[in-house]
């Protein structure tokens, strides 16, 4: 059973899957307020099925569902919908929970109770950095890997690397500051908002995903492969190191 939302090309369509009525309810009628269009969907099954009918924006996920994982459901709307926003609402507070909610292809998360204050304020931020219209830039060599920032491709050898929309907005951003020291709060500010308030985790979970990425697909290519390094920080982020020229 699902409550539909009145067709407006203008407003974000908000994909909605929580089985508590109490919370369904108040997403929808806050959601609708602020002049967003929200679909709400009580189980999994229905909200694969709804995605597969019609385009949507967002999609606020509870892992609880009575009819499947969450996370399964993150998992396969990711893998057929890259571009969409995923914000999962969870009860589940361990650190393994939130980080497998992320790995499962999240673009963030908000634990129960949160105020719709809060929501819609990660919504803002998140719709805000996906509005931002990038300006042409020539791709960026780095060994064997290139990035082309303008297109959002990353290819080693010529194959391309299929990452995640966060994962290639980390990798541009260390890309075109090549060699130097890069802070979390930059890096927080320039791939999710400059606005950004709440937990970093997502950007530690976001890196893991794009080393593992970058990694795989060196191991899937026959003979070296000349891979950039992404070099930790303690205490203060991260550096892409610059990759010596073959001559040296």
């Amino acid at each position: 059973m699902r409550t539909p939302a009145a067709p407006d090309r203008h407003r974000h369509r908000v994909l909605v899957v929580e089985d508590d009525d109490t919370i369904g309810r108040h997403l929808e009628a806050g959601l609708r307020g602020h002049d967003y269009a929200p679909t709400w969907c009580r189980t999994g099954a229905g909200a694969l099925a709804e995605a597969a009918r019609a385009p949507y924006d967002v999609l606020l996920l509870d892992l609880g569902l009575p009819d499947m994982d969450g996370l399964d459901v993150a998992r396969d709307l990711r893998a057929r919908l890259p571009d969409l926003l995923i914000l999962v609402l969870t009860a589940r507070t361990e650190d393994i929970d939130v980080i497998a909610g992320l790995d499962a292809g999240a673009d963030d998360y908000l634990v129960k109770p949160f105020s719709m204050t809060v929501l819609l304020a990660r919504l803002r931020a998140h719709l805000r950095r996906q509005a931002v219209a990038a300006p042409v830039r020539k791709p960026v060599r780095l060994g064997d890997l290139v990035v082309d920032i303008s297109a959002r491709r990353c290819a080693l050898h010529g194959a391309e690397i299929p990452l995640r929309a966060k994962e290639f907005d980390l990798l541009a951003v260390l890309a075109e500051r090549v060699g130097e020291a890069v802070s979390r709060e930059t890096l927080m500010a320039e791939v999710w908002d400059e606005n950004w308030f709440g937990p970093t985790k997502t950007l530690d979970v976001t890196m893991a995903g794009l080393r593992r990425r970058l990694t795989e697909a060196a191991q899937a290519g026959s003979g070296s492969v000349r891979l950039p390094k992404i070099t930790t920080l303690r205490g203060h982020g991260y550096r892409l190191e610059r990759q010596p020229d073959p001559a040296d």
